[in-house]
């Protein structure tokens, strides 16, 4: 393939990880707009907005997390589709050394970074022939918080809230229902899901993962399918999950089915979850590998901002915080407070926080906030700067997090999507509090972060390190508190309660 080829899917790689395609964007503004002004949802979504406005206009990073990329390449008959994937993974490479993509791919069994996204399995890349002498690419970036929310139901399953699905549409609308549902704040609502009936185990979540390249606007041609879709939005956005699990009107902005034949002994039920950052874009190729249009996008139409000058105001009513914290500050917040935090705070993701229960931590965390970050970082001489810097899934640290926080003296977690039980009994126990940041804001936090002190545990990558910062008037939501108050276990509750209502009335 010509050079053209590795240019193209560069753009296509930037763009896709920069800049939200319209129809996404069209969403999150309608979103925006079904949120009562200055309620926790429409400070999230006043916040994500943001983020968006930013990052196209600094060509930076939508979430730290730029995920799996998965490519779908439709191929005239006769193209080298070996020349063709090499030059996607160069591609791939120099979007990562640019900071474009965060370096993702992870030895499964030894953990270590290849620090370029290449490795067994990554990138993905699906090829199909066609009859068309152009060439098609496709790219979505799907992040692993989102991807650790997808499900898979075998039919007939007794599900939490709602009783027995069956072999049927209605069995179906259930599974998603669950699904959407369990994923409460921890997929980064609002979210989208594609969904699959049907296929096998592996089929079947690769479908679903295809009806993800769907614009979230248009309509499913099989009428069943089309009601089934309409019925699930309706349904989901009645169980006052909200924006980032806070409760509110609106916890999913786009649902997509498919269908495959199954064998008869299987009923599967694939879901898969999408969240707000949805970043998928694509690109229509001539013979040389130059770009002739974009899909999903117009460039020659304009970006609207989605918030106006003033962006995200502050209310005068927030928290200031400055670290080290002492156990009267923390004992003072409760749930619903907004606070800005100022000082230093250390990153710590899976690696860090099973580092700590084996050993000591490189750093004096007494008084410290643990952000729950793998950032977007880049180099330049002997200094780092911060890129992208947004939260991580703090559920996955539900094993470690209590004891780090008893041994250590950590008064503050940052992250999203909450935890579980014996976090919240640690945090009563020896004073410390969960802040929830804004999921996938990872230009917006960047800008919080003043300058970067130092590094720690840098063998384990960039994302996994634990990394000093120094950070001014960053902004969280006190959602589980010193008093043992969770408003993630109350959503939940009161989100089930819905749930079991909508089992009774269908």
């Amino acid at each position: 393939m010509p050079a053209s080829f590795f240019d193209s899917v560069l753009q296509l790689i930037v763009r896709t990880s920069t800049d939200l395609p319209p129809d996404v964007r069209a969403a999150m503004k309608i979103s925006l707009d079904a949120e009562a002004e200055g309620t926790r949802a429409s400070q999230a979504l006043k916040i994500i907005a943001n983020n968006i406005d930013l990052a196209v206009d600094h060509e930076g990073a939508i979430c730290q997390d730029t995920g799996m990329p998965t490519f779908e390449v439709k191929t005239p008959v006769g193209a080298n589709q070996i020349q063709m994937r090499q030059q996607v993974r160069e591609a791939v490479v120099e979007a990562t050394r640019r900071g474009k993509l965060r370096p993702n791919s992870v030895d499964s069994i030894t953990g270590e970074n290849s620090g370029n996204n290449l490795g067994p399995g990554t990138p993905i890349v699906h090829f199909e022939q066609w009859e068309h002498d152009e060439i098609e690419v496709k790219l979505i970036l799907k992040g692993g918080g989102c991807e650790n929310t997808n499900a898979q139901y075998a039919l007939p399953v007794e599900l939490p809230h709602l009783g027995r699905a069956d072999r049927t549409l209605e069995g179906v609308r259930n599974c998603i229902l669950h699904a959407v549902w369990n994923a409460q704040g921890k997929g980064c609502s609002p979210g989208a899901v594609g969904v699959c009936i049907g296929g096998d185990r592996t089929s079947g979540y690769t479908h679903a993962k295809e009806q993800l390249f769907r614009t979230l606007d248009d309509v499913n041609p099989d009428p069943r399918l089309a009601a089934l879709e309409a019925g699930i939005m309706a349904d989901v956005n009645n169980l006052e999950i909200g924006p980032m699990g806070f409760g509110g009107k609106v916890t999913l902005i786009g649902c997509k089915i498919g269908a495959l034949n199954r064998l008869p002994a299987s009923f599967f039920v694939s879901v898969a979850y999408d969240c707000w950052a949805f970043r998928r874009l694509g690109v229509v190729l001539d013979g040389s590998g130059a770009i002739v249009r974009w899909l999903y996008r117009d460039p020659s139409t304009p970006i609207i901002p989605m918030l106006d000058q003033a962006g995200f105001a502050r209310t005068g009513r927030e928290v200031r915080l400055e670290t080290p914290l002492s156990d009267d500050q923390v004992r003072a917040l409760k749930v619903g407070d907004v606070v800005l935090v100022s000082g230093r705070m250390f990153t710590g993701r899976d690696a860090v926080h099973s580092h700590l229960m084996k050993h000591e931590p490189p750093v004096d965390l007494r008084g410290s906030v643990l952000y729950h970050c793998g950032p977007v970082v880049v180099k330049s001489g002997d200094s780092w700067q911060v890129t992208a810097a947004g939260p991580t899934t703090s559920i996955r640290e539900e094993p470690y997090q209590g004891e780090i926080i008893r041994r250590y003296g950590v008064r503050a977690v940052i992250g999203k999507g909450g935890m579980g039980a014996k976090t919240l009994a640690a945090l009563k126990e020896h004073g410390a509090v969960y802040l929830n940041a804004i999921g996938g804001a990872a230009q917006f936090y960047a800008r919080t972060i003043t300058g970067v002190d130092g590094v720690s545990l840098l063998e384990f990558g960039t994302p996994e390190a634990m990394w000093h910062l120094r950070v001014q008037d960053f902004p969280a939501i006190v959602t589980m508190d010193a008093h043992g108050n969770s408003l993630h276990k109350d959503v939940e509750q009161a989100s089930g309660a819905e749930l079991a209502q909508l089992a009774l009335s269908s």
